[in-house]
């Protein structure tokens, strides 16, 4: 999985999972797009990154079109091309529906399926431009199957594996390839903070997640489109 001489662009990247897939992806040689709305996380992480070539795009909200298609644009005037993306822009917010499950549905949509298919809207045009690229979004375990409180979030996320699954069709044949992985509860710092008392032993840390990110977003991966792949221990 050598990246050497690719451009990906890392959405979300100042997140846990999303600075963990970028420094793996610096790590095989790829030039990356760092975008997030902090500032402060992007230049932590872009210190992370051992001298990589790198483009930091702060303040960007994939919840608008103007702001997905800066990020590629902005990509390949640097660059000259795009060939990953990896979108881990998401949140989670619990709600049973009696009680404000409504009040969460339409950020919930917004954040984790309509911005997808707005950055992969975006990055269209400069994949098809070359007959190659590999998109990477992050759904969830919880798109396959809802639980008590998890209504407007798991409606989201299983939004998500739909745009997904339909982009692997709209592009099948075209050299490009769009698939996204389920993860469990990831194991982060904040996530044990919000759960003390959990057994973390099946929690998969984000470095583990950016392993299986690699390969879809590689040469490697060139057989698997429309996949959603489970990443949960």
């Amino acid at each position: 999985m050598d990246f050497s001489g690719q451009v990906a662009i890392v959405t979300g990247a100042g997140g846990n999972l999303g600075a963990a897939i970028a420094r793996e992806l610096a790590a095989r040689g790829a030039k990356l797009v760092l975008a997030d709305q902090s500032a402060d996380a992007l230049t932590r992480l872009a210190q992370t990154l051992a001298g990589a070539e790198n483009l930091l795009l702060s303040g960007v909200d994939l919840r608008k079109q103007d702001d997905a298609q800066r990020i590629v644009s902005e990509s390949v005037t640097r660059f000259g091309r795009v060939d990953a993306l990896a979108n881990t822009v998401g949140a989670f917010r619990m709600g049973r529906i009696e009680d404000d499950a409504a009040e969460h549905w339409q950020a919930l949509m917004d954040l984790n399926a309509f911005s997808a298919l707005l950055i992969s809207k975006a990055v269209m045009t400069a994949m098809r431009a070359r007959a190659y690229g590999r998109i990477l979004h992050v759904a969830a375990g919880a798109a396959l199957k809802g639980g008590a409180g998890m209504s407007a979030y798991s409606a989201s996320k299983a939004a998500l594996m739909r745009v997904c699954e339909c982009l692997s069709e709209e592009t099948r044949l075209s050299g490009i390839t769009a698939n996204c992985i389920l993860p469990g509860t990831i194991d982060t710092p904040q996530n044990r903070a919000a759960m003390p008392d959990a057994d973390t032993s099946a929690w998969v840390k984000p470095e583990a997640i950016a392993k299986v990110a690699a390969f879809l977003l590689s040469t490697d991966a060139a057989s698997v489109t429309g996949a959603a792949v489970p990443v949960a221990g």
